[in-house]
């Protein structure tokens, strides 16, 4: 028991190790050799706990979902549709810009592993995206929506404010974040508008 605790503990800071560098340098910078020696493990014993970086990047990205999801609920308002999904964006948003070099790695690194659109998105194996696709076809069966593909509409909303976010990330914008995210609500706000039935 005691070396299962122990090896969970040393788990756990190999993976928050991990993370701190991919926040503060990019995926690139995560090598298992830096890992291991910033934990002070040997560079062949951080194997006992991740079979390779891939595994350790997988296990952080895993755990970042969580984080996002949680930047989802705090948002969320049980009202109607157009500030559950405000909300529900306003999350993702959130998010990337209080970590952007993990959202940059989540969302638009080709990364081994990652879920694809449709299979897995509609086997709802995205955390992410669920909350939205459920969000519409809960507002779609009140008749409150024009009916439509849930995934390829949650999946449109989506790509819509990663579009912004990419361009402001890459300095497309001369405005403050404030004025960026007002630009971003008003966006969604018109095109929300459009998927009233």
């Amino acid at each position: 028991m005691i070396a299962e605790q122990a090896n969970s503990t040393t788990s756990e800071k190999i993976a928050e190790c991990a993370l701190r560098i991919l926040e503060a340098e990019g995926a690139q910078a995560v090598s298992m050799r830096r890992v291991a020696g910033e934990v002070g493990v040997t560079a062949m014993a951080i194997y006992h706990h991740f079979a390779n970086r891939e595994a350790l990047l997988n296990q952080v990205v895993e755990r970042e979902f969580a984080r996002l999801v949680d930047f989802f609920d705090r948002t969320r308002v049980e009202a109607g549709f157009e500030a559950q999904m405000l909300g529900l964006l306003d999350g993702y948003v959130d998010y990337a810009l209080a970590h952007p070099r993990i959202f940059d790695y989540v969302f638009a690194e080709l990364r081994p592993g990652a879920r694809r659109f449709p299979e897995d998105f509609r086997a709802r194996k995205s955390p992410t995206l669920t909350p939205i696709a459920d969000t519409l076809a809960y507002w779609m069966k009140q008749k409150r929506l024009k009916r439509d593909d849930v995934w390829e509409v949650a999946m449109e909303l989506w790509a819509h404010v990663h579009g912004y976010l990419a361009l402001y990330r890459g300095g497309r914008f001369a405005m403050t974040e404030k004025e960026f995210r007002a630009l971003v609500r008003r966006s969604l706000e018109r095109l929300l508008n459009g998927l009233r039935a």
